[in-house]
């Protein structure tokens, strides 16, 4: 079994992990962050207009708060595609209860937490697919060591939501190994976003073949990154 993540909050009122001594999501706001920086910084809506499918992939799913915002804006754009995937990893996930006891802060999300939490698996190892939406959309949660699962999966994803917990914190998730690999799963058209502009997390995508430029941030933060996949 997966070790679950603990319900915990900064004495701001922010989920927290004991586990990284950090934080889920910016004191500034969560959604606002996913919408500048994840969403905006992958140039979606737009991108997925029109198309028979588009693949997000997303490097810790955390509160699973990027993955309904993404969804919820899916639903409500009519030029949307007819197949959304969505494919993240994580580690510690939480638990089926936990996870719509933390949704209740969003209040917005309500139904498509419940379709989650109703879908949600056993915290075992590996890969488990949930289709949501009749079908229309797919989840894809890969629990365990990013390191372990991506070797194993094969997709060609259309763009990256590289989040984590801080480089600092974190490292092995901002890693020139972890990034290769977001390298191979990418299609030619991929882009990429995070919130971190670290010299050597810059330096390590631009190596796994990445080129990127800084971006206004959000909130207080001044920068953020985009990448495109190079040729």
């Amino acid at each position: 079994m997966i070790q679950p993540a603990e319900v915990a909050f900064s004495p701001e009122g922010v989920p927290y992990s004991s586990t990284f001594d950090d934080i889920y999501h910016t004191t500034d706001g969560g959604l606002g962050q996913i919408e500048h920086v994840f969403m905006a910084g992958n140039a979606l809506p737009q991108r997925w207009q029109g198309r028979d499918s588009f693949t997000i992939l997303e490097t810790g799913f955390g509160l699973g708060l990027s993955f309904l915002a993404t969804w919820q804006a899916w639903r409500d754009d009519p030029q949307r595609c007819t197949w959304l995937h969505f494919i993240s990893v994580e580690k510690y996930p939480f638990t089926a209860e936990d996870l719509a006891n933390l949704h209740a802060r969003w209040p917005q999300f309500a139904e498509l937490s419940g379709q989650l939490v109703s879908g949600w698996p056993a915290l075992t190892q590996g890969r488990h697919d949930i289709l949501l939406d009749g079908g229309q959309v797919q989840l894809t949660l890969l629990f365990g060591d990013a390191l372990d699962q991506f070797p194993q999966i094969a997709i060609q994803t259309n763009a990256i939501y590289l989040d984590g917990f801080a480089p600092s914190k974190n490292p092995d998730m901002w890693s020139l190994p972890l990034f290769t690999q977001l390298a191979r799963l990418a299609a030619p058209d991929c882009t990429l976003a995070t919130w971190s502009v670290a010299g050597f997390v810059r330096r390590d995508l631009t190596l796994a073949g990445f080129a990127v430029t800084k971006a206004s941030g959000f909130g207080g933060k001044r920068h953020m990154l985009l990448g495109r996949r190079q040729p």
